[in-house]
This record gives C-alpha cells, sequence and structure tokens, in this order.
C-alpha cells in the first residue's frame, strides 16, 4: 500500500490508508491510547481502544514520543476530534526507529498544578541537536516559506530570459576586497573560499550570457557575534547586461521582491502571522529612494541621531535600524533604497559618474541592509584604475582580463537567503538557517 500525507486524509474518509511520521504526542491509559502522529504535511489522531486492539498493546508500550511509527488504519470524522474533526482507528502499527529522551527542550513547557514550568533550551543547545530542534511546526513553516520565496524569485527571473549559472568557490585571489576570507590549502598553493560569485557573475556578462542569477554558499571570514551575521551563508544573486544606469537594477529587484512576498503570503501569510506575530506585507513599488546625506538629515530631525562627519560615508548599523522609523513615519513602507555613498566605502567595480559618486544603493528592508547593488564599471582602463586606487591592482589582474576584450554595460545585486527569511518571521539569524555558521560554531 503506498504512503497517504496527512494532508490528504480527510479526502480518504471510511477508506483504509498508510500514514507515516513522528509521535509528537502520545498519552495512554488502560483502556485507551491517543497518538498524535506528524509529518511534513500536518497531524492526524490515532486512537485506539485497546480492548477492541489486544495484538496493539504490546506496540503502543514500547513508544516514546519523537518514534518514528508507519501505521495502517480506516480514517473516520470525528466531531470530537480537535485535529479538523477526523481521526484513524489503526489496523497496524509497525515501529521504524524508537526515539531515546531527548537531550532539548524545543518549546517552553507551561506549569501545571502537577508540576512545575519547563524553560526553552537555548538556541546554541538547540543548535548542537539541530535535526531534533527542526521538527516544528514553526521551523518547518519556516522552510517551506523560505521554499516557495526561492522558487518565486527564480520563477520571475526565467520568465525575464535569465540564464542559471554555478561559479565556482574555490578561488586564486581573494576576491573583491582582499581581507574576510577562508584561506584553504590546494595542492601546492593557497587557494580562498569565494566571497561572492561576484567576479564571474560580470564574467557572465562579457561572455555575453547577458541576464544570469545564482543561488550557492557565500563565505565570509568575519568575527561577528550580532543577530545577523554568519560566516556561510546562501546567496541569491544576479547580474544583467545593457541597463542605462543603477536604477534599472534598483527596479529588477523591486518587482522581485514583490513577486516573492506575494508568492509567500498567498501561500503561508496566515500561518506566519498566527505563528510569529509578523504580517507578510507585499510591497508596494516603487520603493521609496534616499539619499545618504538626506537620510542622515532626517533621522537627526525626526530622531535627534547625529554622527561625527567621518562616519556620514556609509550608513552606520544604529541609522539603519533607524530607517525603518523613518521610512514608516514618511513613506509607510518596509522598504528604503539609499544611494550616494562614498567611493572610498563602496567596491572598486562599482561605477562611479562625473562628480565620482558611485552609481550603487543598499536596500534596507525592517531596519536591515539585505543588498548592495549598483552598475558596474565595464570600461577596462578605468576599473583598473580603481582597482588600483584600492591597492587591488595585482589581487585583480585575473578579473580585470574580463573587460579587455568588450563588455557591455552591466548591474546587479545579491541578496542573503538566510537574512531574508529572518526579516520575515522576525528571529535571529541562527534561528532562519538550517544549520548556523558563525566563528564558534562548526558543527553539526
Amino acid at each position: 500500500m503506498d504512503r497517504t500525507y496527512i494532508s490528504e486524509v480527510r479526502s480518504h474518509i471510511g477508506e483504509t490508508v498508510k500514514v507515516q511520521g513522528f509521535i509528537e504526542n502520545l498519552r495512554s491509559s488502560k483502556a485507551m491510547a491517543f497518538i498524535v502522529l506528524k509529518d511534513i504535511t500536518g497531524k492526524l489522531q490515532i486512537t485506539v481502544e485497546k480492548e477492541d486492539h489486544p495484538d496493539l498493546v504490546d506496540t503502543i508500550d514500547q513508544l516514546t514520543g519523537d518514534s518514528v511509527i508507519t501505521v495502517v488504519g480506516k480514517v473516520m470524522a470525528n466531531d470530537y476530534v480537535k485535529m479538523g474533526g477526523i481521526e484513524m482507528i489503526p489496523e497496524t502499527i509497525e515501529i521504524e526507529s524508537i526515539a531515546d529522551a531527548l537531550p532539548i527542550v524545543r518549546k517552553e513547557i507551561a506549569a501545571t498544578k502537577k508540576k512545575k514550568a519547563v524553560e526553552r533550551s537555548s538556541i546554541d543547545q538547540r543548535i548542537d541537536y539541530r535535526w531534533i530542534d527542526l521538527r516544528t511546526d514553526e521551523n518547518q513553516l519556516m522552510f517551506k516559506a523560505q521554499t516557495v520565496m526561492v522558487n518565486a524569485m527564480r520563477k520571475y527571473l526565467l520568465d525575464k530570459s535569465f540564464i542559471e549559472i554555478h561559479t565556482p568557490k574555490l578561488i586564486a585571489a581573494a576576491s573583491e576586497s582582499g581581507s574576510e576570507v577562508f584561506k584553504v590549502d590546494y595542492f601546492d598553493r593557497n587557494a580562498y573560499l569565494a566571497q561572492s560569485p561576484q567576479f564571474y557573475k560580470q564574467m557572465a556578462m562579457a561572455s555575453g550570457f547577458e541576464r544570469i542569477f545564482e543561488v550557492g554558499p557565500v563565505f565570509r571570514a568575519e568575527k561577528s557575534y550580532t543577530n545577523k551575521h554568519t560566516t556561510e551563508f546562501t546567496g541569491f544573486d544576479l547580474e544583467f547586461s545593457y541597463i542605462n544606469s543603477f536604477r534599472d537594477v534598483m527596479h529588477l529587484e523591486e518587482e522581485l521582491l514583490k513577486a516573492a512576498l506575494q508568492a509567500v503570503k498567498d501561500a503561508y501569510g496566515q500561518e506566519i502571522e498566527e505563528t510569529f506575530g509578523l504580517p507578510v506585507v507585499v510591497p508596494e513599488t516603487p520603493f521609496p529612494v534616499v539619499k545618504l546625506a538626506d537620510l542622515y538629515k532626517g533621522l537627526e530631525e525626526d530622531f535627534g541621531y547625529t554622527v561625527d562627519e567621518s562616519e556620514k560615508g556609509d550608513l552606520t548599523t544604529e541609522a539603519e535600524r533607524l530607517s525603518y522609523d523613518w521610512v514608516k513615519k514618511h513613506y509607510n513602507h518596509e522598504f528604503l533604497f539609499v544611494t550616494d555613498y562614498d567611493a572610498e566605502k563602496r567596491a572598486f567595480y562599482h561605477m562611479r559618474d562625473e562628480n565620482g559618486v558611485p552609481q550603487g544603493y543598499d536596500l534596507i528592508w525592517r531596519g536591515v541592509e539585505i543588498t548592495t547593488g549598483a552598475q558596474r564599471e565595464h570600461r577596462y582602463e578605468v576599473l583598473k584604475k580603481q582597482a588600483e586606487e584600492k591597492g587591488l591592482g595585482q589581487d585583480v589582474e585575473f578579473y580585470l582580463e574580463f573587460f579587455r576584450y568588450g563588455c557591455p554595460p552591466h548591474g546587479g545585486f545579491g541578496l542573503g537567503i538566510d537574512r531574508l527569511t529572518m526579516l520575515l518571521v522576525g528571529l535571529s539569524i541562527k534561528e532562519c538557517m538550517f544549520l548556523f555558521r558563525g566563528p564558534n560554531r562548526l558543527t553539526p
């Protein structure tokens, strides 16, 4: 007999089906046993009257929470059952795996008249046993929503004739800045883990691919211990040719994110709001845009926030956080494009205008930066000069070669999938990654 997912059981009332999953809850008395079975699609109550099924009693007595079982039985309607008004009366229960007592508490357990409250294990304890922690409804909902989000972005780009590529993560020279990279032994020489696919995205532009994207791992050797930094994450990067300015890049990103959040809202919006207390807001386009200097002026006027002149060429962490309050107040919007950064704070490959202003932006969502995007400098001599200004001439010599033999004007950006998920549900980055990697975390 083929397996039936629990979400499909309702359409089989009166029929005998096979279900499989983890035991989420188990109550057993002398006369009755109630098993709540969970698979990735839902939950089902298995009801056993022991007098009617003496052959199942020994099996039930062996069961523990989180054990895995296969149950064949008849699906019945029962208005008294809280889980959707249906239950299963089992004919057979097969034990697939018996679970030991769990080493973590996944959720806080409230106090009763007979028992004290049980505190939830810390996030680091739960990451030690992440595969157990991931069995919760909340965690599984988060990754279902992430899947919908990434799929929607991929579909949006494929519908616009983008090509998906897969660039190398082992590189010969430290990408972009030469810092914050992981060095690895590569036979008789050093190699580095890529900070981003940036150089190879641009190589694809020089290859005439015109429109590309990639979903893949990104490595950052940062000793950061914040709720939004990690040493390895999944990036969603894209690049496209024949743009007129960086505003074309901004427009594509806002439409991409609108499509992604609409898809998430349609699929899981209600569940996300009920579970995490945050509505999925589909943004209006165009997104608000502000120059960096004007944002600092606005933050001072509205919130009394000031920084030293030496810091005004970039966005401080506190200014980033306050920008959410500012954009909500002035635009009633969750997203904000910030433009006109100082050239010394931007990558050497960002195009600059006649005044030396980088032709790029940061995108802030809910007070957290999610993107640095830009029009790239595609002219060989200009790009070479800008690299030399940053002291990167020799380190990026292989990259500069991409532009010696013709390259169209182009631009792009990158998004961190894990950070997007974090902001979607309002948790820390550790909670939102399948497996977190940080300066002190390399297992499991």
